[in-house]
């Protein structure tokens, strides 16, 4: 008899949860004020970026992931803002259900499963900035604390997640829920 994964219960109760959970629409509204705050954080490091957004000024892309949507327009400044807008000429809809599928492969490097419609040289743009502008966390730190503990915090962080990444990938479950770790010989 096959035993159940406490990370596959797991994985099940938060999507039963988030089925049934649905939060306010300040906080959802300010969450989106927030991404955006933090997308032109990013961007303000990368003047090519901001260059190729600034190209695209005015263009709408609407960002879906099940009942949550987006709307995002570059500005003549190369960043974005959010707008209220009938339509798009962007359409990114990220087509993984799970919460946990998409955290897991954004940790791996991965991009989460997405469907592109519309406008498919603003969509070459788009990718270009995924592909190219990464966060660098260990700088913004730095401003703070000196870059020699910013190093420390950053390098402390990489092996944890290392370490999170090899222990998830040793208790991985199959879909009926049985446990297909590998098992290492000693």
């Amino acid at each position: 008899m096959a035993t159940q994964s406490p990370f596959s219960l797991a994985a099940q109760a938060l999507q039963q949860f988030g089925a049934s959970f649905s939060p306010p629409t300040w906080v959802i509204d300010e969450t989106l004020n927030r991404v955006v705050l933090f997308l032109n954080h990013v961007l303000m490091q990368e003047p090519e970026a901001m260059r190729r957004l600034a190209r695209q000024k005015g263009e709408r892309i609407e960002i879906q992931w099940q009942s949550f949507a987006m709307k995002l327009s570059p500005t003549p400044a190369g960043l974005l803002e959010r707008v209220q807008c009938d339509g798009f000429d962007l359409r990114l809809t990220v087509t993984d259900d799970s919460p946990l599928d998409i955290a897991t492969a954004l940790m791996r490097g991965d991009k989460p499963a997405v469907r592109v419609e519309g406008d498919v040289q603003l969509a070459a743009e788009v990718n270009w900035l995924i592909d190219h502008v990464r966060w660098e966390p260990e700088e913004d730190v730095a401003q703070w604390i000196g870059d020699g503990p910013a190093h420390t915090l950053a390098t402390l962080a990489r092996n944890s997640i290392e370490a999170l990444r090899r222990f998830a990938a040793q208790h991985k479950t199959d879909a009926t829920g049985a446990d297909v770790r590998s098992k290492a010989t000693p």
